[in-house]
């Protein structure tokens, strides 16, 4: 079975290496990561394209800004 973890990006740049990096070394493999850039004003953007190249695991939204539940329902829209 394979599951699906989306994560909301916005302003988060100090944290969102060491969030992914946790989730990327998780046990059970059998996942897709998305990551939903929420028109994030910092370096978030260029970080999450940087994992997504290292990890075929991993795909990036990029969206403006709508709020954490509009960042959700786009990860949702882009799950398998």
């Amino acid at each position: 079975m394979k599951i699906s973890i989306i994560v909301p990006i916005y302003n988060v740049e100090k944290y969102i290496r060491k969030c992914i990096n946790s989730i990327i070394n998780q046990t059970y493999k059998n996942i897709e990561i998305i990551l939903v850039d929420d028109g994030s004003p910092d370096n978030c953007p260029m970080i999450c394209d940087e994992f997504a190249r290292r990890d075929e695991r991993i795909v990036v939204i990029h969206k403006k800004n709508g709020g954490l539940s509009s960042a959700r329902n786009a990860g949702l829209e882009k799950a398998t």
